[in-house]
């Protein structure tokens, strides 16, 4: 059975109750996400990912920082060695491909609404983390046809 098929089997209140377990899901993961989507970015960009750089772009202290790092490393999403930047490991970098790929997805349909390219930028940052899979196609398939039709 199909999302949209489960949820139409459930009372109003279990559809209420099932958006707010999903909303809490991805605040859960929402921190790693973006964390590892910024050491990869700027492993691509700089060629390393140290803590300061992290913590700057991140506009949190070292020591936030340096917690969530901490995190991230007993998770299996990032490894270091001392004196060393930051490296991702393979399930960082799918991570952070992930996200990445549905920040895209959420930030060029928000483009293609009209709306500005700071403002979509922004809320594309916290949309990627809370729209479902399957809203999240319906925007890449949307995207998908409207170039394919040339609007």
């Amino acid at each position: 059975m199909k999302d949209a098929e489960r949820a139409k089997a459930l009372s109003p209140s279990e559809r209420r109750a099932a958006a707010f377990r999903r909303t809490r899901e991805a605040h859960k993961s929402e921190v790693a996400e973006d964390y590892v989507e910024l050491i990869g970015d700027l492993i691509a960009e700089q060629g390393e990912a140290r803590l300061t750089d992290v913590a700057e772009n991140m506009a949190v202290t070292q020591a936030t920082a340096a917690k969530i790092v901490a995190r991230l490393k007993r998770e299996g999403l990032v490894e270091n060695k001392p004196y060393r930047s930051l490296f991702l490991t393979e399930a960082g970098t799918q991570m952070a491909d992930r996200s990445r790929s549905r920040h895209r997805v959420v930030y060029d349909f928000l483009r293609a609404l009209g709306v500005e390219d700071a403002v979509a930028e922004a809320d594309s940052e916290g949309i990627e983390h809370h729209v479902s899979d399957v809203t999240l196609e319906a925007m890449a398939t949307f995207m998908s046809t409207r170039k394919t039709h040339g609007d």
